[in-house]
């Protein structure tokens, strides 16, 4: 099993660019199963889940190609309505494949997916949702048997919480749904938007993304089209926390901004000096941070649960305390176990982890305990004194794509390798 080894404390400069958007790409494969005909989706990453959701739609019966970043799907051999366990356990985010299996087959067969293991995260306002729009699900034996023997009809989804998945899978069988779909407490993330404006290209009849509510009206038929997927603002993040933790000064580039607003005043209270151009952001960091004070994850446009093992990192270094608050998910904790054996020192109790900073950490054997986990220990090595060997990788690589040869392109002291290679 290949690991990443970094020898740390050098600080990155140069230009890195973004790829495009692992939570965008995802969905929207997804959906490309409703457009008849060719549709090209260009800016896809090369990542593990990508990979996943290529084979479901092959085994689905489309046609499937890439080419660098551009995936091309042809869904005119489609032919099946089910999706086996063997590819559905590979990634939590392929219950999206539900709602767009329905609206074209009318009927769905899937089990439960698989993902990192953050604490619970039910389907549950998925299975509403569809339910609302007139899906009948039956649910035993950990499968997923649905139908809408007459299609799915428009209604009003009130979701209890505003889950970016559930918006995406009610938006995807709403947009070929007869009759107007108005989704309430509807999650803003830019993913979602970026979602809609496919959906829109294809024929879709979409208002009010990025909004809480959402309005759909449903069209007899999708087209296949062009598009291309945001940037990855978790990615950008984790850069802008590389840069941070190692005194760095990054040129962070193909980024959008604005989709990053909830993270740039972390790092400037931290002490890094952060300039956004068009598409670019620089960020020149202090010799040693500040403390992140107090960060609560919340649904966008708030601070994003996905990047708070990546702050947490570069907070174990800053001087003075930081705080952390969980409240998207119950097990996003278990990277600071990891942390800890590099010298870290963290404290937490239920939501909460308090991070009392340390004049350093220092390399040893890792391993990655979840994506954004994996994420926070390259952070962490990229600080280290000495060498960090950090292991886990295939769930590193649901999310970054040649992540060690990007670093090495800013100057970090990184490679991946067998141990004894």
């Amino acid at each position: 099993m290949e690991k990443l080894f970094i020898n740390g404390s050098v600080p990155l400069k140069g230009e890195i660019t973004v790829n495009g958007a692992k939570n965008s790409s995802l969905p929207i494969l997804a959906c490309a199963l409703l457009c008849e005909g060719t549709t090209c989706i260009h800016n896809c990453p090369e990542l593990s889940d990508v990979d996943a959701t290529v084979k479901i739609l092959t085994h689905l019966g489309c046609r499937v190609s890439r080419e660098g970043s551009d995936i091309t799907v042809c869904t005119d051999g489609c032919c099946r309505c089910d999706v086996p366990d063997s590819l559905m356990s590979e990634m939590r985010s392929s219950i999206v494949f539900l709602g767009a299996i329905l609206a074209r087959c009318r009927s769905a067969r899937l089990s439960f997916p698989g993902g990192c293991e953050l604490g619970p995260r039910p389907i549950d306002l998925h299975l509403a949702a569809l339910r609302r729009l007139g899906a009948q699900i039956d649910e035993t034996g950990g499968t997923l048997d649905c139908k809408c023997d007459r299609g799915l009809c428009g209604n009003t989804v009130t979701l209890s919480f505003p889950s970016v998945g559930a918006t995406e899978n009610t938006m995807i069988a709403a947009a070929a749904a007869s009759g107007r779909t108005v989704i309430q407490n509807a999650a803003r993330e830019p993913e979602i938007c970026d979602l809609a404006d496919f959906l829109n290209k294809a024929g879709a009849q979409i208002y009010g993304s990025g909004e809480s509510t959402i309005i759909i009206d449903g069209v007899p038929k999708l087209h296949g089209c062009e598009h291309t997927v945001i940037p990855d603002r978790i990615e950008a993040a984790t850069f802008m926390a590389a840069s941070a933790v190692t005194g760095g000064d990054l040129i962070i580039r193909d980024v959008v901004p604005r989709h990053l607003q909830p993270v740039i005043p972390v790092f400037e209270q931290a002490g890094c000096d952060i300039k956004c151009l068009q598409n670019i952001i620089t960020v020149k960091s202090p010799a040693r941070l500040g403390p992140f004070k107090c960060i609560r994850t919340l649904p966008y446009p708030g601070f994003p649960t996905d990047a708070q093992a990546i702050v947490m990192a570069a907070s174990t270094v800053a001087q003075g305390t930081s705080i952390f608050i969980e409240n998207i998910f119950d097990s996003r904790y278990k990277h600071t176990h990891e942390l800890r054996r590099m010298g870290a020192e963290i404290k937490t109790e239920g939501r909460m982890a308090v991070v009392q900073g340390v004049d350093h950490l220092t390399g040893t054997g890792v391993t990655a305990t979840d994506l954004r986990g994996g994420a926070a220990l390259v952070v962490a090595g990229l600080c280290a004194h000495g060498q960090t060997a950090i292991g886990g990788l295939n769930l590193l690589d649901r999310g970054y794509a040649h992540l060690a040869r990007r670093l090495r392109g800013v100057g970090a002291d990184i490679e991946r390798r067998a141990p004894d290679a």
